[in-house]
């Protein structure tokens, strides 16, 4: 093997109040925080991940991402996802779900408290959709009424990484 040093892989630490973060409209309300995304990295496999806190009573409606997996992993608080638009499973500290390409879910927050949760995304897009659908969120600042989401709100998914859902039968 030649002495020739390998290139140095990136290196990043991110605090939460480093992190880009956006207050998000209804239904979800409560905010992101996104960390990492690999286009702004430089790192090999594509990805983005982040946190987001879900208002008590509140949801992150169904829908689904043809093109990604997602990981997420119940950080605080506890509430509900809807897996394929049939099964319940609750979702409490610890709790972590992977989501295959185009598996519909949705996450419910339990009445009196916030739910926190990691998202993982690949490949990466999810920090897009939520600085445009968002807020921008500054540490200390105060929470905003809620307010809606953009009028071109579907435009806006169709553009970054979410699909349209199947049709009830």
């Amino acid at each position: 093997m030649p002495d020739t040093p390998m290139p140095r892989a990136p290196l990043l630490v991110v605090q939460p109040d480093d992190a880009r973060s956006f207050w998000q409209p209804v239904p979800a309300n409560g905010f992101v925080r996104c960390m990492l995304a690999s286009n702004e990295l430089g790192s090999e496999t594509p990805f983005s991940m982040g946190t987001q806190l879900v208002d008590p009573g509140c949801f992150v409606r169904e829908h689904i991402h043809p093109d990604n997996e997602e990981v997420i992993f119940v950080l605080e608080g506890q509430g509900e996802a809807l897996l394929d638009g049939v099964d319940k499973v609750p979702m409490v500290k610890g709790t972590c779900i992977f989501l295959g390409k185009g598996r519909s879910h949705r996450f419910q927050a339990s009445d009196d408290a916030p739910m926190t949760f990691m998202w993982l995304m690949m490949p990466g897009g999810l920090e897009t959709f939520f600085a445009r659908i968002g807020r921008a969120r500054q540490p200390g600042d105060p929470k905003p009424e809620p307010f809606p989401r953009p009028v071109d709100v579907l435009q806006i998914e169709a553009e970054t990484v979410f699909g349209t859902l199947p049709a009830k039968a």
